[in-house]
C-alpha cells in the first residue's frame, strides 16, 4: 500500500514538474512574439542634430516602430546605401539632388513625402555682409552638381556674380556671365565648406552642415538664400527604395514626421534654418 502511495505521489510530482516546464516556454514564446512585432527601420541622415527625428521616434514607440538613425558626414554615400539595401529610408536631400541620383540609378528610389525647406547661406570669418567681399577673394562652394548650381545662384542673388541663364537650376562656373570682383570660386566636398572658412573670404555652406558646425543660419550667415516659389526644387524629402513605395510602416513614419507638432518643433529648434514644407502644416 505504501509503495502504491509513493508511486502516485511521484507521478503527481513529475506531472507538476512537466506542467511547470511547459508553462515556461509558453511565456517565452509570447514574449518573443511581442518582440517580433516590432518594426525596426534604419534611416540615413546627415550630421548629429536630430531633435525632430528623436521626437518622431518617441511618438512611434507605442506603435512598435523602432527607428535607428544612421549618421553620415558626406552626402554621396547616403543614397547609395539606400540603393544597396543597407538603409530602409533616408532623409537628407532635396528634390534636385534626388532626381540626379535617380537618373543614373534606374529610378530605383522614390520620394515618400516632403520634409522641410532649408535655405543655404554664405558665411565668413572676415566679413559681416556680402557687400564687403573684396576683389579676388576666394569663395568656397560645394562641388556636387546640384549644390554647386544652387550655390552659384546664391552668389547671384547676393549680387556677386551674374549667370547667363537665371532659370537654369544646375549652372556651372562655365555659366557665369559676369564676375566683376574676379572672385576665385573653389569647389570643395560639401562637408569641407565649413572647415574652409579660415582659408577663404566666404563659403557657401549647406544648412545641416552649418548647424553641425555651430552656426545659426539666420544669425551667422552674411547672406541667406531668399525663400520664393523658385525654392520648390530645394524642398527636402524622405526617400525609400522603389520596391518599398507601398510599405505601410514607412508611410506611418512619414505621417509621424508631417505633423503640426514636428513643424512647430522645427521652427523652435532651427530658428529659421528650416521651414516645414509639407501640405497641411499651418504656420502660426
Amino acid at each position: 500500500m505504501k509503495k502504491t502511495t509513493l508511486l502516485v505521489t511521484s507521478l503527481l510530482l513529475v506531472g507538476q514538474i512537466l506542467l511547470a516546464a511547459c508553462s515556461t516556454p509558453a511565456s517565452s514564446i509570447s514574449s518573443n512574439a511581442s518582440s517580433s512585432n516590432v518594426s525596426r527601420v534604419k534611416i540615413g541622415v546627415i550630421g548629429t542634430k536630430h531633435e525632430l527625428w528623436d521626437r518622431v521616434k518617441e511618438n512611434l514607440a507605442s506603435e512598435n516602430i523602432e527607428i535607428e538613425l544612421v549618421e553620415f558626414t558626406e552626402y554621396t554615400p547616403v543614397n547609395q546605401a539606400l540603393y544597396d539595401g543597407d538603409l530602409d529610408l533616408n532623409a537628407f536631400q532635396h528634390y534636385i539632388y534626388f532626381d540626379q541620383f535617380n537618373e543614373t540609378h534606374d529610378n530605383k528610389l522614390v520620394s515618400m513625402g516632403k520634409t522641410f525647406l532649408s535655405p543655404i547661406g554664405l558665411y565668413s570669418e572676415s566679413y559681416t555682409s556680402a557687400s564687403e567681399i573684396k576683389e579676388g577673394d576666394p569663395i568656397a562652394i560645394p562641388d556636387d552638381p546640384t549644390n554647386l548650381g544652387r550655390s552659384l545662384k546664391l552668389l547671384e542673388s547676393a549680387g556677386l556674380i551674374k549667370l547667363k541663364d537665371s532659370g537654369n537650376l544646375m549652372p556651372t562656373q562655365q555659366d557665369i556671365a559676369e564676375n566683376p570682383l574676379n572672385l576665385v570660386i573653389t569647389e570643395l566636398d560639401a562637408a569641407q565648406t565649413a572647415r574652409a572658412l579660415v582659408d577663404v573670404g566666404a563659403s557657401v555652406i549647406n544648412t545641416d552642415l552649418a548647424v553641425d558646425a555651430g552656426f545659426s543660419p539666420s544669425d551667422d550667415s552674411i547672406f541667406l538664400e531668399p525663400v520664393t516659389e523658385a525654392s520648390q526644387p530645394y524642398i527636402n524629402l524622405i526617400a525609400a527604395h522603389v520596391d518599398q513605395k507601398d510599405n505601410e510602416v514607412y508611410k506611418k513614419i512619414v505621417a509621424a514626421y508631417q505633423t503640426q507638432e514636428i513643424g512647430e518643433l522645427m521652427i523652435e529648434v532651427y530658428k529659421g534654418a528650416q521651414f516645414p514644407a509639407w501640405e497641411g502644416y499651418i504656420q502660426k
